[in-house]
């Protein structure tokens, strides 16, 4: 049987390489290290390794918890004894990450290595972690003569999706050479595969498929309230349970609810404050997470802080949750023990519409449930819909009057809902998963990789493009499509025909050097370069304006820009009703109203010349947009900046896109326009985003950096380093805690900072009186450049405290207005954030 992660053998020896390639003793070897394990092998575990060690294809499909993971790892080993070099993908960076450090304990730091496209580590080892893209990529690039000798596919249920399948499919059009294991529990009929793999790569491929679940699952529909559900499952002792929502407000709204449940003893709380320990509940939701967690109650889900998610993984995995709310996430890899799975709905919203769950989303969420290990069964309850919960309710009233029976009113579907029934319920559970279906497609970049390498692009193209998995139809389309993108990049001069063929076959040539890492990173990463050299560098927002660039070619998060949208139109409304303007005007007026996309114009002006000379660019999308740039300019720390915009339920997804940022700024922009500012913006955010939560920027820092061992792994800890000790990014922090006392002076926000220093002595009332005494003498405060600048902030810096002085800027230059504060060191590193004691404001001696 497969381990959990928490059994004491499941950190297990290093497995090192077999002397030879004998099939019979590489399965004899790897059979005795996994035993030693305590480990004993499925019969499809043995069927699947038997296969792949006498050098076969195979097409792993079986339930989840029946040791898939093992097998890859005996591919690996096999394939590491053959001196044959092996790529590990998974669809997520956060799983490949997950699973490059789980590879290092099994073969040790220097036979690893991971590339995510954000970062590269170790990338000449024999077993490389990555990204399906990431693999596409190099199967496009370097075509059937790729030094890969194993191809593992987790997840490969992923071939089917819209976006992201062809990156599951390139794969196996372009590495005919290479051997290939396709795991998932969920893949449904994939006899086409298995014969398709047999005729590309001339290896016999073997389907292992319909293994009986090693811990069998029980379903149930539950018509009681959920309350009643979770309660009964609590008392028959099915915790830990994962209660699936599929919106994450939904999940919190659920754990908040249950806090009025009992679900630990007194014995159990302790134990979770222990285990939490100092750890730093940093944001707006840690607070409620706190509470949640300390009550036995997890909340999962991808917009909480990844610290957070860690803290509920640990939590469930030591037995101390009772509860997880969480989304479907669930399905994709989650690493907690669970033993019941709960879904609160059948029906989902995919984005486009409402609609029932899939097969294949079923029983991929549904496959959670159980433990190898520990559990001797799982159990899946179906919640039935509130109305059918409440009908029976109502019913069982009046269940031996006939009279009211007749009368009962029952309630009725609620209006949008796409209800679901015991019926569904079942069908679900007998139904297979949905054949994949292909989802290829033609880009820019494809056309690029594969003129760049060895041989004739054309018959590589028409390959690529008429004998992959799509109906015909399909095919000619994409054929047509990429005709036109060659035409193109013939027109632009891009790329060239030859006279003669070069001694490799190549009949055109590429007339610009691309990166080795292109297709891999940021699409307009070198668009941001060009851009930043029309930028006019002795303009006082040129900093700022390098910012708005590199902002411009991250990907758009949907929740941050939703957001301002919806603060910016709430302004305009309020500003326009001041105005009179009627209603009907005002709504036609608010069509012109956006976010913030600072230098849109000049952008997308540099973008259509750019386009001209690489046209290969067309494929990314210049995003204009505001987020960095508006927390440095309005001086925002984390927590305010979720604050303003009502983004407790999203703060992963700010961190993700601060996360990015800051590794385009560190690592995207040229030497000549790193000025003093910039580099204090950048020292600001990587240590703003580490004191939210350093482990995206320690696992990167780790990953980037070549005198960390990289057989170190990275944990979340308890409190990031001290913050004081990155003295330029802490100077900028109180800099800019100045300037927002500063700003919100200038806008007369008196509540405001009253919020912001009534801690210090300084109400609403108190500031306001020292404002009337200001504007009395001028008509306003500047709040440009000047304002931030070593000329009107004065730092004397001492042991454990900073005293501080932020002179106001008026218009007549006087500069004798300001206040005077006290930064706490101390109080600072414990919250992560500059602490700011306000000692006096107005008149200056």
């Amino acid at each position: 049987m497969t381990l959990p992660p928490t059994h004491p053998a499941a950190t297990p020896p290093r497995l090192l390489p077999a002397m030879g390639s004998d099939p019979d003793e590489l399965f004899a070897s790897f059979a005795v290290w996994a035993e030693a394990q305590g480990t004993t092998l499925y019969p499809a575990q043995e069927e699947a390794l038997i296969e792949l060690v006498s050098g076969a294809n195979v097409v792993l499909a079986t339930p989840t918890g029946s040791g898939k993971s093992l097998v890859a790892t005996g591919a690996l080993y096999a394939a590491m004894s053959a001196a044959r070099r092996s790529y590990y993908t998974a669809p997520i960076k956060a799983l490949v990450s997950e699973k490059f450090f789980a590879l290092c304990d099994v073969f040790g730091a220097a036979n690893v290595g991971m590339l995510t496209g954000d970062a590269a580590v170790n990338g000449n080892a024999p077993i490389i972690a990555c990204t399906a893209e990431v693999l596409a990529n190099i199967a496009l690039r370097e075509g059937a003569d790729a030094d890969i000798g194993l191809v593992v596919m987790d997840e490969f249920h992923f071939y089917g999706d819209p976006d992201r399948g062809w990156a599951w499919q390139v794969p196996l059009l372009e590495l005919p050479k290479a051997q290939f294991l396709l795991m998932s529990a969920t893949l449904g009929d994939v006899t086409f595969l298995r014969d398709d793999l047999i005729r590309r790569t001339g290896r016999p491929t073997a389907l292992v498929a319909h293994a009986e679940r090693p811990v069998p699952l029980h379903h149930y529909y539950a018509t009681t309230p959920m309350h009643e559900t979770i309660a009964d499952l609590l008392e028959t002792r099915q915790a830990p349970v994962y209660v699936v929502h599929f919106t994450q407000a939904s999940a919190l709204e659920r754990a908040q609810a249950l806090m009025s449940v009992n679900v630990c003893t007194k014995e159990e709380k302790k134990a979770i404050a222990d285990l939490i320990g100092a750890f730093r509940f940093s944001s707006a939701f840690g607070a409620t997470l706190s509470r949640l967690v300390r009550h036995g109650i997890g909340v999962h889900h991808a917009g909480m802080l990844p610290k957070y998610r860690r803290l509920v993984e640990q939590l469930a995995q030591a037995g101390l949750l009772k509860v997880i709310c969480g989304t479907d996430t669930l399905g994709v890899g989650i690493n907690v023990p669970i033993r019941t799975v709960v879904f609160s709905a059948l029906s989902k919203y995919d984005g486009t519409r409402t609609r029932l769950l899939s097969a294949r989303e079923f029983h991929q969420i549904a496959g959670r449930a159980g433990r190898a290990g520990y559990d001797t069964a799982g159990t899946v309850v179906v919640q039935a819909p509130d109305h059918e919960v409440e009908n029976l309710k109502q019913f069982a009233k009046v269940a031996d009057d006939p009279k009211k029976r007749r009368k009962l009113v029952r309630r009725k579907v609620p209006e949008g809902m796409v209800p679901w029934s015991e019926k569904t319920m079942t069908k679900l559970i007998d139904a297979a998963p949905e054949p994949l279906t292909s989802n290829m497609r033609v880009s820019t970049a494809m056309i690029l990789d594969v003129v760049d390498r060895p041989g004739d692009p054309f018959a590589a193209m028409r390959r690529l493009l008429t004998d992959n998995h799509e109906p015909r139809k399909r095919q000619l389309q994409h054929v047509r499509e990429a005709v036109g993108i060659a035409r193109s990049l013939l027109q632009a001069g891009v790329v060239e025909r030859l006279d003669e063929p070069e001694a490799d076959g190549r009949r055109y040539r590429l007339t610009v050097d691309l990166p080795r890492d292109f297709a891999l990173n940021q699409p307009l990463s070198t668009f941001a370069l060009a851009a930043v050299e029309v930028l006019d560098s002795s303009s006082e927002t040129y900093a700022l304006d390098v910012v708005s660039v590199i902002e411009a070619t991250l990907e758009d998060p949907r929740q941050i820009l939703a957001a301002q949208l919806k603060k910016a139109r709430g302004e305009a409304i309020a500003a326009m009703k001041a105005e009179g303007i009627e209603y009907d005007e005002r709504m036609e007026l608010l069509d012109d109203v956006s976010y913030p996309r600072p230098l849109d114009e000049l952008l997308q002006h540099t973008f259509e010349v750019y386009l001209q000379s690489n046209p290969w660019a067309a494929d990314g999308q210049l995003a204009p947009k505001s987020v960095v740039r508006e927390m440095w300019e309005r001086a925002f720390t984390f927590r305010e900046y979720v604050s303003v915009y009502g983004l407790t339920r999203s703060e992963g997804a700010v961190l993700r896109y601060l996360s990015d940022a800051f590794k385009a700024l560190r690592s995207g922009v040229p030497a000549a326009a790193r000025t003093e500012e910039l580099t204090d913006i950048v020292e600001w955010l990587g240590e703003l985003v580490r004191q939210v939560d350093s482990s995206l920027l320690d696992e990167w820092e780790q990953l980037t950096s070549p005198d960390q061992p990289i057989d170190t792994p990275v944990s979340v800890p308890a409190r990031p380093r001290p913050l004081t000790g990155n003295e330029r990014a802490f100077t900028a922090m109180v800099r800019n805690a100045l300037f927002r006392r500063v700003e919100l002076f200038a806008r007369r926000r008196w509540y405001d900072l009253g919020e912001l220093d009534a801690g210090s002595g300084w109400s609403a009332n108190r500031w306001e009186n020292v404002g009337d005494d200001y504007f009395a003498e001028h008509a306003e405060v500047f709040t440009g450049a000047d304002a931030r600048g070593p000329m009107l902030v004065i730092i004397h810096r001492e042991p454990g405290v900073w005293r501080v002085r932020q002179i106001l800027d008026d218009p007549a230059g006087d500069h004798d207005w300001g206040f005077a504060a006290e930064v706490d060191l101390e109080a600072s590193d414990e919250e992560g954030a500059a602490v700011l004691r306000i000692v006096d404001a107005g008149r200056l001696d």
